[in-house]
């Protein structure tokens, strides 16, 4: 399975936002539309991720208050991306070793959405339900030894 067929379950609705952008504009854009990050763009380039890893850094850092902050001054200005030909098991694999839960998903300077360690697991759990019951049909009708000719 590749990342392009998560993506085309998942839907197109994207939320970006601006480095410019205040901290707590974000946050409450966050919030609003119940999502984890977004992707920061400047002049139609992926120059960083604000998630809620950042977020709680902030407010950890300014005593429970986001401040008056830029994004630009919290995102992760190098997050990790895939392409939509990245298969998911290397997704998986990423995501354990860097810690990330969102993933940008690039082709070449284009971004065609971000997937999330959410998205994965249902994915892979959708395609291992899928191989149980076609394992599960195929042993069913499997043939009773006394139907077997010699």
């Amino acid at each position: 399975m590749k990342v392009s067929e998560i993506l085309q379950v998942k839907g197109n609705i994207l939320y970006t936002a601006s480095p410019d952008m205040l901290i707590v504009d974000a946050v409450n854009t966050m919030a609003e539309k119940d999502i984890g990050s977004l992707v920061v763009m400047e002049y139609g380039d992926l120059v960083g991720m604000l998630t809620f890893r950042e977020v709680i850094k902030v407010l950890h850092k300014n005593n429970g208050s986001v401040g008056a902050g830029t994004v630009r001054k919290h995102m992760d200005d190098h997050p990790i991306t895939v392409t939509p030909d990245t298969e998911v098991n290397e997704v998986r694999r990423m995501m354990l070793e860097k810690h990330a839960r969102y993933l940008p998903v690039m082709n070449a300077k284009t971004l065609l959405g971000v997937i999330s360690f959410y998205d994965v697991a249902r994915a892979v759990l959708e395609a291992q339900s899928f191989e149980n019951r076609m394992l599960k049909a195929y042993i069913r009708d499997w043939p009773a030894e006394a139907d077997q000719t010699d």
